[in-house]
């Protein structure tokens, strides 16, 4: 019997990305439920049940103490050994954009060594100090061993950010680097990632986008690829379509359909 796939997106406190996410999961043949984290920490639902966890987008308690940290203390202290369990199981775990901040902050990525729960890398305040709101584009490393990038190259994507900007220091950025623990970087129209404000619209560190832990199952990245699931979100779709090139998905889909995937062919 084919597994059916069970995806747990977390919810309330500022988050506001839980229906597109959920419909990105769903159109890929995922079964979705939104759960609020009050409800989750109370063990009104248990974590083992599911086998995909997101930590959704938006300004978990208004950012405040820095974007992702309040929620990552509530999660940390109640929630770590369901957690550890979670990915002991060797199940899924996304964050994007507030969720990327969440999943630093509670050390879930880059955990090197598969040392989970330690702080070794931040998303700071954007170079330019301000929110930036834009499309831009990524290119997928193809040696990370991240599931949610497979067979990726290169793609464009929303952000909405003020911290956006990946932090660590030169020891975990080494390590990072050559563990292919980068699993997206922006890049230029051509593909070049060697590029600058505004293509790198934050400042981060190596022009890093998205980063993923050893087991490439933990994933966090700052665009929003749950807001691109269809091709009439893209700014250009009237001239894509003038010119007979407009496709029949967003190029978010695909990191939702290798999570899916991923499930079905290994529980």
């Amino acid at each position: 019997m084919a597994t059916t796939v069970k995806t747990l997106i977390i919810t309330g406190y500022g988050l506001n990305c839980e229906k597109e996410t959920a419909k990105a999961f769903e159109i890929c043949g995922s079964e979705t439920s939104q759960i609020h984290l009050n409800d989750l920490l109370d063990k009104q639902y248990a974590l083992e049940d599911f086998h995909i966890l997101v930590f959704i987008g938006g300004f978990s308690f208004g950012d405040h103490l820095g974007a992702g940290t309040v929620f990552a203390n509530r999660i940390k202290y109640r929630f770590q050994k369901d957690l550890e369990k979670f990915v002991a199981d060797g199940k899924l775990i996304i964050g994007i954009c507030n969720g990327f901040q969440t999943l630093s902050r509670l050390g879930l990525v880059p955990a090197l060594n598969g040392e989970y729960f330690v702080q070794t890398a931040a998303l700071a305040h954007n170079d330019s100090t301000l929110f930036r709101d834009d499309w831009v584009n990524l290119k997928a490393e193809p040696a990370s061993p991240c599931i949610f990038t497979k067979s990726i190259d290169k793609l464009k994507l929303p952000i909405r950010h003020g911290e956006g900007k990946f932090v660590a220091d030169e020891t975990v950025m080494k390590e990072i680097e050559e563990k292919n623990l980068v699993a997206l970087r922006y890049c230029t129209e051509n593909g070049d990632s060697d590029c600058s404000f505004p293509d790198n619209p934050n400042g981060s560190i190596n022009n890093i986008a998205g980063i993923c832990d050893e087991t490439g199952r933990i994933f966090g990245l700052m665009p929003h690829p749950e807001a691109f699931l269809s091709p009439f979100n893209a700014p250009d779709w009237q001239a894509k379509k003038m010119s007979g090139k407009l496709p029949k998905e967003g190029e978010g889909v695909i990191f939702f359909k290798n999570a899916v995937e991923y499930i079905k062919n290994n529980f």
